[in-house]
């Protein structure tokens, strides 16, 4: 929109432009004006001049003609050229002298006079000068009030395009259809601009929406993530929120580890899917519950404005729900709960490290329990948590009454050449005989510093089982962890036993994770070396995730490697994945290792993996674990 100040210069512009050619006109007429006048005065004067006789003197001749007009020249000569009268006078108060015509010359025959002369304008001129003054002063306030009127009508009719605008983008987003019955909207112009701004508003709407529902929700399960988490106690629980208090529930997915490693992801995948259904159909529509995925294995349940004991009765229904998917699904476990109570002040890092904590004392008890974390003094002690305590003393159980159960799973040979064996998978049991969730169990044997000794109960457990079921035509499988090779005293242990057991030595294989290898290499090919002494061989799993290099390999000499799951999944349909395999195949083949591959989860993988000369498969296609 424009300015007062501009729309006045505009209209001063035009005004002088109009002004001008007024005046241009006004000119040309007014000399047009006094050239006829002129010449009517001309033919006045001869017709004068002849009525005076000619025995009349010059003056009254003089008075005559200058009783009829005002001059500025009057030259009366005789025919011989004496002057018989001159007078001359200039205006110079006139600004239009310059465009006065030249002076008129008459020849009178009786009497024979010649007359010179220029009529005098001054009257005339004046009035024209007043009258353009006058027009001009108009001009300037016409330019003034038609600026004033401008700037009037358009912040008018500005301001109805705005309500127009603004009525119609209020309907972006709703489902309303009427149109405003306004002039103004009429415009066809308007129209296409709106509706151009409408398409432009709907379609950056649906994108922020796209990426809102991207950044805080999870793919799988369709829940809020981790970052709608923080953010709805970032701005829903405060002294002037929603939710000034109530109860936070972490729900841990015990078994995701074991099942994607066993299993395979797509088995993983349908588990964290019906835990979530499970937790979601059992919270109770009235306590306004909300969920969220925190993490891989991990959700998150917030009872806003409940008291604990509305929190223990969810959990303890989710539990009873976790029983019976555990029994239909055949797991050892399905997931554990920790509780604790929050305030609109309490520090979130707080509330989950207290949660996390209630999650390993539920870890200790029962399957699938839960356990209400209402001590916050735990996370001040220095030495170690509730829950680390209660590990501490449940792992020593484990091992001081062999509480250990074993499993088997096959791996099949994709030929007859192939030698290959049977992993052993342990399962761990508490004092009341119920499973410990095995990959927690691990981790916090690793944690405590308590995992040489669980490496050695399994090790002791499955030659024990072998010579007492008589299992010596078979291999079996041993998982051994980084800690325990670089550990001097375990090594000592294990060649001792490997040698007093030499039938079963040369049964079993040692599985070692690349990466673990890869801690210490010094150790790593000691440790080899020494299994390699006793009969035994090696296996280096979830191989190809690291950057370890096939002359570091042929320099440990292991028998067996084990591709990771990430090089297997869907390897029917990655040509990139299958180009890598058959790689690996080849340099590990000419330096006689045998290639295996883990979750192999369909037929279709199979398949690949045979046409890669893959020499066996493990995976719940080829089959489940079973008892040793």
């Amino acid at each position: 929109m424009y300015s007062y100040s501009q729309l006045l210069i505009r209209n001063t512009w035009l005004g002088l432009l109009f002004y001008i050619s007024v005046t241009f006109i006004a000119i040309v007429l007014f000399l047009g004006f006094i050239n006829e006048k002129q010449v009517v005065q001309s033919k006045t004067i001869a017709a004068v001049s002849k009525q005076v006789s000619s025995n009349s003197d010059t003056k009254q001749l003089v008075r005559v003609l200058k009783s009829t007009e005002q001059f500025i020249l009057l030259d009366i000569s005789s025919s011989s050229g004496e002057k018989l009268f001159h007078q001359e006078q200039t205006d110079k108060r006139s600004l239009l002298n310059f465009l006065m015509p030249e002076p008129a010359t008459i020849q009178l025959k009786d009497p024979q006079l010649t007359l010179i002369f220029q009529l005098s304008y001054q009257q005339d001129t004046r009035l024209l000068i007043q009258l353009l003054l006058l027009f001009l002063v108009a001009t300037i306030i016409f330019a003034i009030v038609a600026a004033s009127l401008s700037v009037g009508h358009y912040k008018k009719f500005y301001s109805e395009i705005g309500q127009v605008i603004k009525r119609q983008l209020q309907q972006v987003g709703k489902n309303e259809t009427n149109e405003e019955d306004d002039s103004i909207y009429n415009i066809t112009e308007l129209k296409e601009g709106i509706a151009e701004i409408k398409s432009l508003i709907k379609t950056q709407q649906s994108t922020s929406v796209a990426l809102e529902r991207q950044a805080f929700s999870d793919s799988l399960t369709g829940l809020n993530n981790r970052n709608k988490f923080v953010h709805f106690f970032e701005n829903k629980v405060a002294q002037n929120g929603d939710v000034k208090f109530g109860v936070l529930l972490i729900t841990r997915c015990s078994e995701l580890q074991t099942i994607n490693q066993i299993r395979g992801f797509s088995d993983g995948d349908r588990y964290i899917a019906q835990v979530s259904k499970i937790v979601q159909s059992t919270i109770p529509s009235h306590l306004g519950g909300e969920i969220f995925r925190m993490n891989s294995s991990d959700f998150a349940v917030v009872l806003p404005n409940v008291q604990l004991p509305e929190g223990e009765e969810f959990a303890e229904q989710l539990t009873g729900k976790f029983n019976e998917y555990q029994q239909a699904s055949d797991l050892d476990s399905v997931a554990y709960t920790g509780l604790v109570t929050f305030t609109w002040q309490s520090p979130l890092g707080e509330l989950l490290a207290l949660a996390d904590t209630g999650i390993s004392v539920a870890q200790t008890q029962k399957i699938n329990s839960w356990f209400a974390q209402k001590d916050s003094d735990v996370l001040k002690n220095s030495s170690a948590s509730y829950g680390n305590q209660n590990w501490r003393q449940e792992i020593d159980n484990v091992i001081e009454n062999n509480r250990v159960t074993l499993l088997v799973q096959p791996i099949q040979p994709n030929s007859r050449n192939s030698k290959v064996y049977g992993e052993i998978l342990a399962r761990f049991l508490n004092s009341n005989g119920d499973m410990l969730p095995t990959a927690s169990f691990i981790a916090m044997a690793e944690k405590l510093d308590k995992i040489v000794a669980v490496d050695k109960l399994i090790i002791k457990t499955v030659i024990d089982e072998i010579k007492h079921k008589n299992l010596l035509d078979k291999s079996f499988g041993i998982n051994i962890s980084a800690r325990s090779i670089s550990d001097e005293h375990f090594l000592i242990w294990l060649e001792r036993r490997l040698l007093k057991e030499n039938q079963v030595a040369s049964r079993l294989i040692f599985e070692i994770t690349e990466y673990g290898l890869q801690q210490n290499i010094k150790s790593s090919k000691r440790f080899i070396d020494m299994i390699h002494r006793s009969g035994a061989r090696i296996t280096v799993e979830r191989f190809g995730v690291g950057l370890t290099s096939f002359k570091f390999f042929r320099d440990l000499k292991p028998d067996f490697i084990k591709m990771d799951s990430t090089y297997t999944r869907d390897i029917d349909e990655d040509k990139n994945n299958q180009y890598f395999l058959r790689l690996m195949v080849d340099l590990a083949h000419r330096i006689s290792i045998n290639v295996l591959a883990e979750s192999v989860e369909t037929i279709e993988e199979k398949r690949t993996l045979e046409k890669l000369f893959i020499d066996g498969c493990q995976g719940y296609y080829i089959s489940k674990p079973t008892s040793l």
